[in-house]
């Protein structure tokens, strides 16, 4: 904590100067502790110890995207000699440098967690061994399964005058082999890549039927004759790099969006390279080459790594089909109001919106069943959706082309600059373009990060627009993981809202004062600053104001010193922020009614919930956008009001659920710190099994309902036929 920070918090001075940057966090740093929080898990004894396997594969899979996105950019900010400061006060070298420590000591720790939890499943029969602590006899069968099925496909890459350095993959595996000649002095380096991309082998090779486990790595290096006949092998390092995904070029003077970016793709696989990961003993002499080559500095660009390089392999043994190792199966139930086997659009007509919460509630028989019934009923004449990322085992994509296919207009903006699913994105593009649906990829300038989707009915009456807005991706792998929310409506001005967006999005037309929804760049961050201010003029001692936020992150300044201003004019701002969080809780004089915490689970809290008291008129909203400048400065969001009762008394229910969690809640304090709650007096569920048992109560007293109505209905139907046969 700094000194200027402890003045704040012992003195309470005032009036504060809300843009003092001892009251504002690092962006960096705040994300490096929801990691250390995700770690926690994985050490956590009550977590099922797959379960803390998958935490570690997670964080590890987590930083290696924190130096492709968050490292290399500002190791471009530092070469290109930017020294503006951020939010918290830090020029881009510092950062670096805050960085670098704290990511050490999580590699530290991630370490002695993995030889911790290893050990424990040694105790249920769950084995990682090394290659020659197994007999010979098991030697002789990976060797032989080495020969048929790996060794094709490893390359020898010798590394002197006549062969330049090798390329290096980005995050592969490498193993540095020094060799000499039989009866030669002079030593030889090569380069052996694991072929692990790509999923064309596993990092774990299984010993037969049993649950014994040997890397991959392991396996090569055992087996260097074969690579290199009659060499003698003197030294085996392994290394690994991790090179910049920041390669985005200038849109505006851009002639094709797509071929941009598939542009762009190619130069991030020769990216710079902003970490060097070596094995813990490599030779002072090698680790210097190695930064040499690579262009880095060998003092602040060089990781040394204790043990196991690649940490995300691990999610291999997490998803072992042990089931007293894991947390018990999770089954989505369906929507209680979506049981109803009449049409999806007959249902949200008459019966009004439908609140979707996933993973609690099934993807499948809700978005997915949206699309498929809009695709067949032949009542539908048009369907318009966002796409910013989805999976390959989803039926969007397949309902999209059963709909054109079956005469509807079908219009797709597929966002190509969703970072990572770029390459994807453009092969769904195309794939739908071949199909006859009209696919844009975006607006210049902005990323396409809404998750929207209209459909245009002929009802019996009108046309009719049916809408789903989301807070998740339309993907069904993510569905099953992360914890999100839709909302089903046909609401005439929500629908006239998405209708202007898509036509904003795929035309010219200019960008519009919406009806009830808030969409970024244009009215959300505007919208929400002025329901802040309200919040503040409508704040009265017998009836105070109170502001409710849920999302994953909250990097904005002006939001951040719009919540100050609310906490100074005594609001109550509850926050329950994922990861990245600027603004400090229970700072005297600045923050004192701001309560701010964390939840990390078993699925990845990534809903978003904006709750405004109003005097009264309370005010829920949900939505794509978290508070981030990026996202409601450059990115198309949208954010959709929930007016009706019986949504809104759900939305309550999961933001009480979510504040008094006991479990898995984490409290930051007013140093930005976190502590994790703790009670002493019995068992406590997480917020999570909390919602999964709500789900299936709500799924048994539906069933329960039905099955009261066959045997009335069984009754009724005996009396009737005794009548009929009475003379």
């Amino acid at each position: 904590m700094s000194d200027a920070t402890s003045e704040l918090l012992v003195a309470g001075a005032s009036p504060v100067d809300l843009h003092a940057p001892e009251l504002y966090l690092s962006r960096e740093l705040t994300w490096l502790a929801f990691n250390r929080r995700v770690l926690h898990e994985a050490q956590d004894s009550r977590t099922p110890l797959l379960d803390r396997l998958k935490f570690i594969a997670i964080v590890s899979s987590n930083l290696d995207e924190f130096f492709m996105k968050r490292i290399g950019g500002l190791k471009q900010q530092v070469q290109a000699k930017v020294d503006t400061v951020s939010p918290d006060g830090r020029t881009p070298m510092q950062q670096l440098i805050e960085c670098r420590a704290v990511v050490s000591e999580l590699e530290s720790i991630k370490h002695n967690t993995t030889v911790e939890v290893l050990s424990l499943l040694e105790q249920h029969g769950v084995f990682v061994r090394h290659y020659t602590a197994l007999d010979s006899a098991v030697q002789a069968e990976l060797r032989e399964h080495y020969i048929n099925n790996i060794f094709p496909i490893v390359t020898p890459l010798a590394m002197d005058p006549g062969h330049p350095f090798p390329f290096i993959s980005n995050l592969a595996l490498n193993v540095l082999v020094t060799l000499s000649f039989p009866g030669d002095t002079e030593l030889y380096l090569a380069r052996v890549k694991v072929p692990l991309r790509g999923g064309v082998t596993p990092r774990f090779i299984r010993v037969g039927k049993t649950h014994t486990y040997v890397t991959l790595e392991d396996v090569i290096i055992n087996n260097l004759d074969l690579l290199f006949p009659g060499m003698k092998v003197h030294a085996c390092e392994m290394f690994r790099v991790t090179r910049n995904a920041n390669v985005e070029r200038d849109e505006e003077e851009a002639d094709d969006l797509l071929e941009m970016i598939e542009s762009e793709l190619r130069d991030r696989q020769f990216a710079p390279i902003v970490r060097l990961e070596v094995m813990q003993g490599m030779g002072a002499a090698h680790r210097g080459m190695l930064a040499a080559e690579l262009g880095l500095h060998e003092a602040s660009d060089v990781y040394v790594v204790e043990g196991m390089m690649a940490h995300r392999g691990l999610m291999q043994l997490a998803l072992l089909d042990i089931p007293e190792l894991r947390s018990p199966a999770h089954h989505p139930i369906d929507n209680p109001r979506l049981q109803d086997p009449r049409s999806i659009f007959y249902v949200i007509r008459d019966g009004g919106p439908i609140l979707l919460q996933h993973p609690y509630e099934s993807f499948a028989t809700s978005v997915e069943r949206f699309l498929r019934t809009a695709s067949e009923d032949p009542k539908v004449v048009a369907i318009k959706m966002t796409l910013y990322r989805t999976s390959a085992d989803s039926g969007i994509i397949a309902h999209l082309i059963n709909a054109a296919r079956n005469g509807k207009l079908v219009a797709v903006l597929v966002e190509v600059k969703a970072r990572f699913d770029e390459a994807a994105n453009i092969q769904w593009g195309r794939r739908l373009e071949m199909e006859g649906i009209h696919v844009t990829y975006g607006v210049v300038g902005l990323k396409t990060h809404s998750k929207i989707i209209l459909v245009v009915r002929k009802d019996f009456d009108r046309i009719r627009r049916y809408v789903h807005i989301g807070t998740g991706n339309y993907n069904a792998d993510t569905a099953r993981l992360y914890t999100d929310f839709g909302m089903l409506t046909c609401d005439t001005a929500i629908s006239q809202d998405i209708t202007e967006l898509f036509n904003f999005l795929t035309g010219y037309s200019p960008p519009r004062s919406y009806r009830k929804l808030l969409v970024a760049p244009y009215t959300l961050k505007k919208g929400l600053l002025e329901r802040i201010t309200r919040e503040i003029r409508l704040h009265r001692p017998d009836n105070p104001g109170c502001i409710q936020f849920k999302m994953n992150a909250l990097e904005d300044r002006d939001i951040a010193e719009a919540l100050y201003k609310a906490s100074q004019a005594g609001v109550k701002v509850d926050l329950i922020v994922r990861d990245t969080c600027r603004v400090r809780a229970g700072v005297p004089g600045v923050s004192e009614t701001i309560r701010i915490q964390s939840i990390v689970g078993r699925f990845l809290e990534h809903g978003r919930i904006f709750y405004f008291k109003n005097g009264g008129h309370e005010e829920y909203y949900i939505g794509s956008a978290d508070c981030m400048k990026r996202n409601l400065e450059s990115r198309v969001e949208v954010v959709a009001p929930v007016e009706d009762k019986q949504l809104r008394e759900d939305l309550r229910l999961v933001l009480d659920i979510q504040f008094n969690d006991q479990r898995s809640a984490w409290d930051m304090q007013p140093d930005g710190s976190y502590l994790q709650r703790t009670k002493d007096d019995g068992e406590h569920h997480s917020t999570q099994d909390q919602l999964i048992d709500l789900a299936e109560k709500r799924s048994k007293a539906v069933a329960k309902r039905k099955r009261k109505r066959f045997r009335s209905n069984k009754v009724l139907q005996r009396l009737q036929l005794e009548r009929s046969e009475q003379p």
